[in-house]
């Protein structure tokens, strides 16, 4: 089965042309080396895709005939990412909301001296 095609039945994608742009881009890693869209795939293959700045982890099992629902995935695939890449990503959506909130605007005068006086105190 097709890397893009294998993606898009295991619900890594909502559509088999984003798994493709992935695939084109090099999201999407087998066995280490980063592989086209029509790279066949088997089981016991390594996968490492990276989406939403976190690089996924799968062991593939099997291969399904076509797309499965999201309760019968876990045949088909093993996670195998770390616990640390999710909390990475924890870490930096707080670290981003801590400055400012979305859709407050612009940085003020007063923001952007409290930047400088930080920038100051640690140099």
């Amino acid at each position: 089965m097709r890397v893009d095609k294998y993606l898009w039945c295991t619900r890594y994608f909502k559509t088999r042309n984003i798994a493709t742009t992935a695939c084109k881009k090099g999201h999407v890693r087998v066995n280490g080396m980063v592989v086209k869209p029509s790279r066949e795939v088997y089981a016991t293959d390594k996968l490492i895709v990276r989406k939403n700045q976190i690089d996924l982890q799968l062991t593939i099992l099997d291969t399904p005939a076509s797309r499965v629902g999201a309760k019968l995935v876990d045949i088909y695939r093993k996670d195998t990412t770390p616990k640390e890449a999710f909390e990475h990503n924890e870490l930096l959506k707080h670290a981003k909301e801590h400055y400012r909130k979305k859709g407050t605007g612009r940085p003020t005068k007063k923001d952007r001296r409290d930047i400088e006086d930080y920038i100051d105190e640690s140099e």
